[in-house]
């Protein structure tokens, strides 16, 4: 009897301290986040858990300052062509329009429409590319990079190709956005005469470079961060909504990729991106 006491009380004492904290777990809210932890216990006692747990809740307040901040940029984003397909419904087609100008209005809205698609789906691809992967299989990364190559518009570009074979294990749908957003970047924030260079390497690296403005690597981080651009949006047709970046990021963290993004120096200018890949099953054998 007097041993089963004893194990209750050093229980009840062991454990108290995480009944505080569950508590406190469970009343925590946006609102709230700065509450902590008040233990009764010695000097010294808990103090690797209390630092370990005040350190938790310190990430959830980036993470929820985080997510307002994306949520209030992505609410932004999808007023914004709204309100210029409202304005152009009811001014442009006010009184009685002539045939050219309701052929114009109607070609903007079709714009317009097709620029909030595409905010969409990034948003859609950067909450399932977020979310991990479900399934995995082998990938031939050089044959995926050429076909992408092929269906993105390279007008006035010089495009510079190195594909070394290249196989690596992960979900050919997001490895192929992974590229287009890569390449889509490269191409729209080029300039005339420009050059892009994409290559593929048997060590697993695949790189993506591109002439451009200059940029200071200050910024570069900025630029991996949902709705980041390097000026303001003047909402043209074509003009990205800034996830490409954001969106490569985490589909190569789903993969266990490592990104490392780099600015380049005048006069050339522009990012050279590099996507490290684990090593393969295979590559591990051999």
């Amino acid at each position: 009897m007097l041993s089963i006491w004893l194990a209750w009380w050093m229980a009840g004492r062991v454990l108290r301290p995480v009944g505080v904290i569950t508590e406190t777990a469970r009343r925590l809210s946006g609102e709230n986040l700065d509450e902590r932890i008040s233990l009764d216990a010695p000097p010294g006692e808990l103090k690797q858990l209390a630092d370990t747990f005040d350190a938790m809740l310190g990430r959830m307040e980036q993470l929820v300052s985080a997510q307002r901040r994306f949520a209030a940029n992505a609410a932004h984003e999808l007023r914004t062509p709204l309100a210029v397909q409202r304005a152009a419904a009811e001014i442009g087609l006010a009184g009685d329009p002539s045939p050219e100008k309701v052929a114009r209005i109607r070609a903007k809205l079709i714009g317009v429409a097709d620029s909030s698609e595409h905010l969409i789906e990034s948003l859609l691809l950067l909450a399932v590319s977020e979310q991990g992967l479900e399934s995995t299989g082998p990938v031939d990364l050089a044959a995926l990079a050429a076909a992408e190559l092929a269906a993105c518009p390279q007008e006035g570009l010089t495009v510079v190709r190195t594909l070394a074979p290249l196989t690596v294990s992960g979900d050919r749908t997001l490895l192929g956005h992974l590229l287009r957003n890569l390449l889509i970047n490269a191409v729209r924030h080029n300039r005339a005469d420009g050059r892009i260079s994409v290559s593929t390497s048997a060590e697993g690296e695949l790189t993506v470079a591109n002439t451009g403005p200059v940029i200071d690597p200050a910024d570069v981080p900025g630029l991996l961060e949902p709705f980041r651009r390097r000026a303001e949006r003047l909402h043209t047709v074509g003009e990205g909504a800034g996830l490409g970046l954001s969106i490569v990021a985490s589909i190569a963290r789903a993969h266990g990729a490592e990104l490392v993004v780099r600015a380049d120096p005048a006069p050339e200018g522009g990012l050279t991106v590099r996507v490290r890949f684990p090593p393969t099953d295979e590559a591990r054998t051999s």
